[in-house]
């Protein structure tokens, strides 16, 4: 079974609203077992609505049209869905009966257009409204299917989950859910990862039901996400298939995978520090506390974060982290920022960040020069430079992972 989303209005294609229907309803098309390969947006004009039905149709099993149902002129979802049924709309006296009854319940008056929404293409079913006024939509096309809900994502969501996918379900036979798992990575190009997972990801193209395939999504400064999808008959098959598949690709990639699904960075450092029984503390310059923000979001932090000391200006480097006279964007300012944030915050690990951010430079430093500093038990206090791209706000930004992933690396490694 193949289902198609067709969102109907001309706002979503000038930008005005977000199309956050077209997510949603793919997300439970997912966990139904039914396939959705095409989502489309279409303006409020008859004709473009009608050819976007039609072409759907001819490449789907289901098309659910979302939008379009209200009361004013430029809904006309109701009658392009009649032209491509080929037939009438016909006045359903019952539905009209309800939404009178809707606006009397409310004390208001049911203006004329609002009869519009009573009209229903011949041969085709109604939903009924529980919430708004605009009634869904199951129209049959020879032995396909037109879905029509409304556009207000809670009478939409309400209609689907009672009536639109119950009814996917049955047409489709056999229960499948479709079912992913997202490997967070850091610190490996797209094309490097692909390298590595190229012979993987062909074997599983000749699989069938039930294998797993493999796909990358670049998510700028959250690194490169590999998602897991696979079809199955059950949640615990589905479970069993992607464990198996998350292990092969753990050992393609090693400790470069840092995160499942929605895991952050920060979480899997915070998971790895609270398991020695540690503290981290921090010394930001150019990140100016964005390390310790992104930190603290995480449930529990206090029990494994100690503070930050977000020393921006020179002096304050100087006289709070003792960081010694000379250059602050340095190898040796870093690990003097580390040092120190140890000794003020009581920390057992400690990490630093210094350089520039940008426009201009920095002690003969161009933008983007990045020094990221760690202290540990253990261990010597160490630092790295970075060379890292973009604008001031990317620069801080791919500051903070890359330092917590140079925790992370040290940790898994230690």
């Amino acid at each position: 079974m193949r289902a198609e989303v067709l969102a109907v209005g001309t706002e979503l294609l000038l930008g005005q609203i977000a199309d956050t229907n077209s997510s949603w309803i793919g997300e439970r098309l997912a966990a139904s077992g039914i396939d959705c390969h095409f989502q489309t947006r279409v303006g409020d004009n008859a004709g473009r609505i009608v050819l976007a039905l039609r072409t759907a149709l001819a490449r789907s099993d289901a098309v659910i049209a979302c939008g379009g149902l209200g009361p004013t002129q430029d809904d006309i979802t109701r009658e392009a869905i009649a032209t491509v049924m080929g037939v009438e709309l016909v006045r359903d006296a019952v539905v009209l009966g309800r939404i009178r009854t809707l606006f009397d319940a409310r004390g208001r008056t049911m203006a004329e257009n609002n009869a519009r929404q009573a009209d229903v293409p011949v041969g085709a079913s109604v939903i009924e409204q529980l919430i708004g006024t605009a009634p869904g939509l199951i129209c049959p096309v020879g032995d396909k299917v037109i879905y029509a809900v409304p556009g207000v994502p809670y009478e939409m969501e309400e209609m689907m989950e009672r009536a639109v996918l119950p009814d996917l379900r049955k047409r489709a036979g056999e229960p499948a859910l479709i079912a992913s798992r997202t490997l967070r990575t850091w610190g490996l190009a797209e094309s490097t990862l692909a390298e590595r997972l190229g012979p993987r990801i062909e074997a599983l193209a000749e699989g069938g039901a039930g294998v797993p395939t493999l796909a990358f999504l670049a998510s700028g400064i959250e690194g490169i996400k590999v998602r897991l999808t696979v079809k199955a008959a059950s949640a615990l098959e589905a479970d069993d298939a992607l464990s198996a598949e998350e292990a092969r690709v753990r050992q393609l990639l090693g400790d470069t995978v840092f995160g499942v699904d929605e895991e952050t960075m920060e979480a899997a450092v915070g998971a790895l520090v609270l398991g020695r029984g540690w503290r981290l503390g921090l010394a930001e310059s150019l990140t100016g506390g964005l390390m310790a923000s992104r930190i603290v979001s995480v449930p529990g932090a206090s029990r494994w974060f100690a503070g930050s000391v977000v020393a921006y200006a020179s002096e304050v480097k100087a006289s709070v982290l003792s960081v010694p006279p000379g250059p602050v964007v340095s190898l040796e300012a870093a690990e003097a920022m580390a040092a120190g944030a140890l000794d003020v915050l009581g920390a057992d690990v400690a990490l630093s960040a210094t350089g520039v951010a940008g426009p201009d430079e920095q002690d003969g430093r161009p933008p983007g020069t990045v020094f990221v500093g760690l202290a540990m038990p253990g261990r010597d206090t160490e630092a790295v430079e970075l060379r890292l791209p973009g604008d001031r706000e990317r620069v801080r930004q791919m500051t903070v992972i890359s330092a917590l992933s140079m925790l992370r690396s040290r940790l898994v490694r230690a």
